[in-house]
């Protein structure tokens, strides 16, 4: 079987690369943003609840490759009632992208926001010192996500740990209306049609107290539930992965898919941001 060859890297290719050490994949397109895998091939191992201590064991999906050098990593936490299972699909479809990407049980099913904020740092430091992929991981570029209480557990997650460089609440719940402290870039994801954290008393005030002065982004999805983000979709897997390549990887190459902000579509009921990003 023939294989092509690939095109030789232009001056202005080679000399991005080098200014950005943790770019990863190809230059991204619509296409490549909403397709169901990335250029990575993705393997993945699990961890068992006996093995880890902070939090209940999960999966960790990875890109193949050994070529490439490390890459960020992101932790996931379901929400209350919920398993690991629930936000599963994210695993891959963000491995493939180039990022490491544990989806977590928690202690239990009926943990609260607080308790998740503290599993998710709890399972990113076990994946960056202990686990089996640690070498993989460039523990200075961690993020983390999470649905319904595992969203407001993203919040209190990003607020006790300044250094993260991303993070994504997924129609997020949360007692805690306020954020002034975080300093990590966030973007929020509500549904218009969500009614157990409804946007206008948890999504919203999350999106509108962050500070001013933070690269922060608001996505409502249209057509949506609470619980839209428990199977795959597109609309999710594009911002999420454009977010988490723009901060965790500090890669330019996916502000096309921020700035100028998306415009209300099929999907999108609404969507607000501080672009320009990265000021």
């Amino acid at each position: 079987m023939a294989f092509l060859a690939a095109p030789a890297a232009t001056a202005s290719t080679a000399s991005t690369a080098a200014d950005n050490p943790y770019q990863r994949g190809p230059a991204p397109t619509t296409a490549s943003v909403e397709a169901a895998r990335g250029s990575y091939a993705v393997s993945q191992t699990g961890v068992s609840s006996l093995a880890v201590t902070g939090f209940g064991g999960g999966t960790v999906y990875y890109p193949t490759t050994t070529s490439d050098g490390t890459f960020g990593a992101v932790v996931i936490s379901p929400g209350f009632t919920a398993y690991e299972s629930s936000i599963a699909w994210l695993g891959p479809r963000l491995a493939s992208q180039g990022f490491v990407v544990f989806t977590i049980d928690t202690l239990t099913t009926l943990d609260q926001p607080d308790s998740r904020g503290r599993q998710l740092l709890a399972a990113l430091d076990y994946l960056t010192q202990r686990s089996p992929v640690r070498d993989r991981v460039d523990a200075s570029r961690l993020g983390v996500m999470g649905h319904s209480m595992g969203g407001g557990g993203t919040l209190e997650a990003a607020k006790s740990r300044p250094s993260l460089k991303a993070a994504i609440p997924l129609t997020g719940w949360n007692t805690d209306k306020t954020w002034p402290e975080i300093s990590t870039p966030t973007l929020v994801v509500g549904a218009d049609g969500d009614t157990i954290a409804p946007v206008a008393t948890h999504s919203e005030p999350f999106y509108e107290t962050l500070p001013a002065s933070l690269d922060k982004a608001y996505l409502e999805l249209n057509g949506a539930t609470h619980f839209t983000p428990n199977s795959s979709n597109t609309t999710i897997a594009k911002y999420s992965i454009s977010w988490l390549k723009r901060f965790i990887d500090d890669d330019t190459r996916y502000d096309q898919f921020l700035c100028p902000l998306p415009r209300p579509s099929l999907t999108i009921e609404e969507y607000r941001g501080t672009c320009p990003l990265g000021s």
